[in-house]
């Protein structure tokens, strides 16, 4: 017979409590012994109440475990057959039984993945949030960047790196995230939103991220990122992964870049060719300038020569016109007159008598002054008669000298 006692689990004292008091114990013991654990299965009978409570059963071959949680833990649209990683606590409700309390749902394997972003694209395109006329251009080149992604990552050493290389010069703010697991979409949502809550935002906002598997950059077609990016009033570059892979994020953006190199390239022109194509212009200028120069010249002398031949012609022609009126004018001149015969006869006065018809003119005995060709003469008017279309006659004394 054996010496070693048995442990009598029948002789033990029964712990006697109220209902209320085993849930209570009960869920104390949940607390204690699996405050959050993750369980990946099957969804199966997906329903929301009242637009806010969601209810929903997750089930494997053998089994089935009943899951509540709220609109608010939901990724985006999700159907019956999808397979989740459903991250919660164990609950006893008083009224309502065991449930499985939702703190993060996941998609998880490629083919749910795949259909959990199909169906929040077809969700989100339905609303519009990836019309190209939302889609606004970016500054080029930015003086100022808002940069969203790990500083860790090689995303974000290849991004700086071809910044500076490209251009340089740029101010580029970074806010560190993670960019993938279950703390990245918070963390994503918050940076967009810190960016654009500043009194003076960047530019533009630039979210990158590197390769890596579906589940790796599932953060990036979550309907928060997506919605957030969308909503942004900061123009939005976005490149996550590798040329092949597609965010929905990325449709929302304003640009979307291949990969995190190519969205520096996209922002910033190459300062080398720029260079080269500065001192083609200025080439171009130079001999564009040296040409309009020769031209001015050349045009120059010809209208040198032609103002020359102008002047030339004008002077001969004023000179002609200056020799016409110097001949005209000793026609006319008083002198070409007194050479023909002719005299001027001025009165006392030294006015010159044109007429003597009425009452104009000498009378009898006044003394009159002639001008002859070489002699003027002074006389004394004896008779005056007046005739219709005829000079008068009058004698005359003479009184004067004769003189050259």
């Amino acid at each position: 017979m054996s010496d070693v006692s048995t442990f009598d689990i029948y002789n033990l004292p029964d712990l006697q409590v109220s209902v209320s008091d085993f849930i209570d114990l009960l869920n104390e013991s949940y607390e204690f012994g699996f405050p959050s654990i993750v369980v990946t299965g099957e969804l199966a009978n997906l329903r929301i109440s009242r637009g806010r409570w969601v209810y929903f059963d997750l089930k494997d071959d053998e089994s089935s475990l009943k899951c509540f949680g709220t609109v608010q833990h939901l990724p985006g649209p999700l159907e019956d057959g999808m397979l989740l990683e459903v991250r919660g606590a164990p609950r006893m409700h008083n009224q309502y039984g065991f449930s499985f309390n939702v703190q993060l749902i996941k998609p998880a394997g490629e083919g749910s993945l795949k259909r959990a972003a199909e169906l929040l694209q077809a969700k989100l395109q339905a609303e519009g949030l990836f019309e190209p006329a939302r889609k606004r251009a970016l500054p080029y080149p930015p003086q100022r960047i808002g940069l969203i992604t790990s500083r860790q990552s090689a995303a974000y050493a290849d991004f700086v790196k071809i910044l500076a290389a490209r251009w340089g010069g740029m101010q580029v703010d970074v806010i560190d995230v993670q960019v993938q697991g279950d703390a990245a979409v918070p963390q994503i949502v918050n940076a967009v939103e810190r960016f654009n809550g500043l009194a003076e935002p960047p530019e533009v906002l630039v979210m990158i991220r590197g390769g890596g598997s579906p589940d790796d950059l599932a953060a990036f077609s979550s309907e928060q990122v997506t919605r957030a990016v969308a909503g942004s009033r900061i123009p939005t570059l976005v490149a996550i992964g590798h040329e092949i892979d597609s965010s929905l994020a990325e449709l929302a953006a304003d640009t979307r870049a291949s990969t995190p190199s190519n969205a520096a390239e996209l922002l910033t022109p190459d300062k080398h060719h720029v260079l080269e194509q500065l001192l083609e212009i200025s080439e171009q200028l130079y001999d564009l300038v040296r040409d309009k120069m020769y031209d001015a010249h050349t045009q120059n002398l010809t209208l040198r020569d032609e103002l020359h031949e102008q002047l030339a012609l004008r002077l001969t022609a004023e000179r002609d016109s200056l020799q016409t009126s110097r001949q005209l004018l000793e026609v006319l001149s008083p002198q070409a007159a007194l050479r023909r015969g002719y005299a001027i006869v001025r009165g006392a006065d030294g006015k010159v008598i044109s007429d003597i018809s009425g009452t104009s003119g000498p009378g009898e005995g006044a003394i009159v002054h002639i001008e002859l060709h070489r002699a003027s003469l002074e006389a004394t008017v004896t008779h005056v008669e007046v005739r219709d279309g005829s000079l008068p006659k009058a004698k005359t004394t003479k009184r004067g000298n004769t003189h050259a």
